[in-house]
């Protein structure tokens, strides 16, 4: 039997979407939207660039107030009203009028659950201090731009991950002084740790106070708030933003007896169906299963909670769709740098016992004869046994989502090493190079698979001239003398085929390096077929840099 009256508990992102497809889908739904909040669709993702002063006008976050989904798509949209219970023998919810100070009951065919997630506010002293702030919604971010008065003038940010480091260039586009606290040892965790050496590099030179590997531990109120860290720093602040990270809003859920799975998420097969076969669910509430390892997964993205929207929609109406799962593609703005990532990082592919290799590549966002090129670092990680994408992450001014997306898309088909190679992908002068940065990163994948290329990683230097190797730096002399790494001797690769027999020690294994690679791979072929055992430095010196930079 189709269903009569959909019921969706949350909007925004997942809930909006559902409601806005299931009308599409079919005129003679009952649809009814639930909304504990006072705004029902809005950009949240746009809420730090309002406070930064991006987005000039408030106005241009609210997408769609009940009115006007009222008036476009006939829903039944009822802001500050929160589902408190369901009944699900009656299907039933228990709904609370904030408004009116009511409970009343609401039947329901079909229940959709979009609750979201909530920022995670620890028990320590001194949380609930009112200049102690989250940002989930456009009433959050008016009570924090309600506390950013004149004399407001230091700011520390707790959590250095997509919403930590917006909100930190948020605060410092507002003139204030700001700390970043984070407990773990590196900023923004789905990078790798030195793929985030030019986000702090470019956090230093903005004068952003940097507290890694220290946790806050207690918060004591005074005419200025006194953060206490583990390692027993003070910081003064005059406002707090906590941005820890968020969990899943799964009460309502756990109450009526549904399964649950990590970290309290609701669990739902590929049609977004909850262990009960009447509810749905989807966004940052909902457990997913990851693209690369088919495991169980939390990932909290605006896009994935649209097209789960979107299916459960489709699969309530009495259509047939599933969803593909997650792969964690995200961005972040920092500053003139961008950040992002797709598939599994390092250290989650080491967690789940997946065999993989690694590149690190550094080129340009478009040909370097054309002005204005500015440099692109990205780390490619690829299966060891077939050559498939696993993930990728990459670091620069400009291009960088362009990269990023291509590679998300290798990521869902399934593409390898090969397929990277033998990308056809636009090309001019003032947009990219004849062989794009994707495309090298296939070519060098290949090299690497069918050892062409041998590689030495930049965290293994120190123990490998310890056992008795030699760095061989083969860029220009000029070069050579802004930076080195210490120990290394020049051979520049010109005089490389005229100097070898008397400057390099055949009983010796040689690791060669250039600035980013390239010179270093095409010394390393010809001392490779010349007699000597040598491997080149993956990424060249300006990986080793990166990390220099988040090793200290």
């Amino acid at each position: 039997m189709k269903t009569k009256k959909l019921v969706i508990v949350g909007g925004v992102a997942g809930g909006a979407s559902a409601a806005v497809r299931a009308r599409r889908l079919s005129e003679s739904l009952d649809i009814v939207v639930l909304e504990r909040g006072h705004h029902v669709s809005f950009a949240n993702c746009g809420l730090p660039y309002h406070i930064g002063g991006d987005i000039a006008q408030r106005e241009a976050l609210l997408l769609h107030t009940p009115e006007s989904l009222h008036a476009r798509f006939a829903l039944d949209v009822r802001v500050n009203h929160e589902a408190v219970a369901i009944n699900r023998q009656a299907k039933t919810i228990t709904v609370h009028d904030h408004a009116q100070q009511r409970h009343y009951e609401e039947s329901y065919d079909s229940l959709l659950l979009a609750p979201g997630a909530a920022p995670i506010r620890p028990p320590i002293p001194g949380i609930d201090d009112p200049r102690v702030f989250t940002l989930r919604n456009v009433s959050d971010m008016d009570s924090l731009l309600a506390a950013l008065t004149p004399d407001v003038r230091k700011a520390a940010v707790i959590g250095a991950g997509f919403i930590g480091l917006e909100m930190v260039e948020a605060l410092h586009q507002r003139r204030l002084d700001v700390t970043l606290i984070e407990r773990d040892s590196q900023i923004l965790i789905p990078l790798d740790a030195e793929m985030t050496a030019p986000l702090v590099e470019t956090l230093r030179q903005k004068q952003v106070a940097l507290h890694l590997g220290d946790g806050l531990t207690a918060i004591e109120r005074s005419e200025r708030l006194q953060l206490s860290l583990a390692s027993g720093k003070k910081i003064e602040a005059d406002i707090v933003l906590l941005a820890i990270g968020v969990r899943p809003e799964s009460t309502l859920a756990r109450e009526a007896g549904l399964e649950l799975g990590i970290g309290g998420a609701i669990v739902v097969d590929a049609q977004q169906r909850t262990s009960d076969p009447a509810i749905f669910a989807v966004g940052d509430a909902v457990q997913v299963k990851h693209v690369v390892s088919g495991q169980p997964t939390l990932l909290p993205l605006a896009g994935p909670a649209n097209r789960q929207g979107r299916i459960a929609a489709d699969v309530i109406v009495g259509g047939h769709a599933a969803y593909r799962g997650s792969q964690g593609t995200a961005i972040c703005k920092l500053f003139e740098q961008t950040a992002g990532a797709t598939g599994m990082n390092e250290k989650a592919l080491k967690a789940a016992g997946i065999r993989y290799r690694r590149l690190f590549l550094h080129g340009n966002d478009h040909a370097s004869y054309y002005p204005g090129a500015t440099p692109i670092s990205m780390k490619l990680l690829f299966s060891a046994e077939d050559g498939r994408i696993l993930g990728a992450q990459a670091v620069g001014q400009n291009g960088v989502d362009k990269r990023l997306d291509v590679l998300a898309v290798a990521i869902q088909a399934g593409m390898t090493i090969d397929d990277l190679a033998e990308m056809e992908l636009c090309y001019a002068p003032p947009y990219g190079s004849a062989k794009d940065l994707v495309n090298i990163a296939g070519m060098a994948a290949q090299n690497l698979a069918s050892g062409l290329l041998s590689l030495t990683e930049p965290e293994a230097v120190a123990s490998a001239v310890a056992a008795g190797a030699l760095l061989v730096d083969v860029r220009q002399p000029e070069e050579v003398a802004r930076e080195t790494i210490p120990g290394a001797i020049n051979v520049p690769l010109p005089q490389l085929r005229s100097l070898a027999e008397t400057a390099l020690p055949k009983k010796r294994p040689l690791v060669v390096y250039c600035q980013v690679g390239l010179r270093a791979y095409v010394a390393q072929r010809f001392l490779q077929q010349s007699g000597w055992s040598v491997s080149s430095l993956n990424g060249g010196y300006r990986t080793w840099r990166m990390f220099q930079t988040v090793n200290g």
